[in-house]
């Protein structure tokens, strides 16, 4: 099972700890690029799919909330 892989299934998991440095990672592998905007705002898209995620890069933990985990489950469709 490769790094990906192990993403995916973390993941699908819903842990509490989920980073967004580890979301980063998972998108960019699936085709997503990463645009900052002001601030901690942050838009990854997929010009493949026509995909976009929208949120704000956590701040001072880079721990990711519930929220944005389910959403990205919802668009990606993975789990």
């Amino acid at each position: 099972m490769g790094k990906i892989d192990k993403l995916k299934a973390r993941l699908c998991s819903k842990p509490k700890d989920f980073t967004y440095d580890e979301l980063a990672t998972l998108l960019k592998a699936l085709g997503f690029e990463e645009h900052k905007g002001k601030g901690s705002a942050r838009k990854f898209y997929n010009l493949q799919t026509k995909q976009a995620l929208y949120l704000h890069e956590p701040h001072p933990s880079n721990i990711l909330k519930s929220y944005i985990i389910r959403d990205v489950i919802a668009l990606l469709g993975i789990c």
